[in-house]
């Protein structure tokens, strides 16, 4: 009996849908009822007129599962585009996240050398405690976040990701 393992990459879906109520539920189900696992979802409106929104999608497929995966929310009625920003080419991903950590004396001077290195921003601060704002990709997140597990980490706020193809043209 031979067994076929299915090499995984990592990409970012663009969907752009009618903003009603039950698309990011019917999407969200499409993935669940599947077995696809989402490591990432993000949603905003993004015309003037709150008609049509972007659906930013992070989850990890083979090639063949995501041809399968593009064609079943291809074929959803409010689904007006689905992009593939992964094999589209170079694309650009940002991560927001809010970081609080507590701290006095030198664990509070080392997180604030350490936000400093990692461009994070103070945006709440106490006599005890900071809340950093962090941007930048998943993995310089990672990263900060570790850094303040050692100097007094209390909690992780993050919004998803969010990407963008390069050039002049609109996905």
């Amino acid at each position: 009996m031979h067994i076929k393992t299915e090499t995984t990459q990592r990409h970012t879906l663009a969907i752009m849908v009618d903003n009603e109520p039950g698309i990011l539920a019917r999407i969200a189900g499409l993935f669940t009822a599947r077995g696809y696992n989402i490591e990432s979802l993000t949603v905003s409106d993004v015309t003037a007129d709150h008609a049509v929104s972007r659906i930013t999608i992070v989850t990890s497929a083979s090639d063949e599962t995501m041809e399968q995966i593009l064609a079943q929310l291809d074929r959803l009625i409010p689904v007006h585009s689905v992009t593939d920003l992964t094999a589209l080419g170079p694309h650009v991903e940002r991560e927001l996240a809010l970081v609080k950590v507590a701290g006095t004396g030198d664990h509070r001077i080392e997180a604030l050398r350490l936000a400093d290195v990692y461009r994070a921003r103070v945006v709440d601060a106490t006599t005890s405690s900071f809340v950093f704002e962090v941007t930048g990709g998943r993995e310089k997140i990672d990263t900060f976040v570790t850094l303040m597990r050692e100097v007094g980490l209390i909690e992780v706020a993050r919004t998803g990701i969010v990407a963008i193809a390069r050039g002049k043209e609109p996905v």
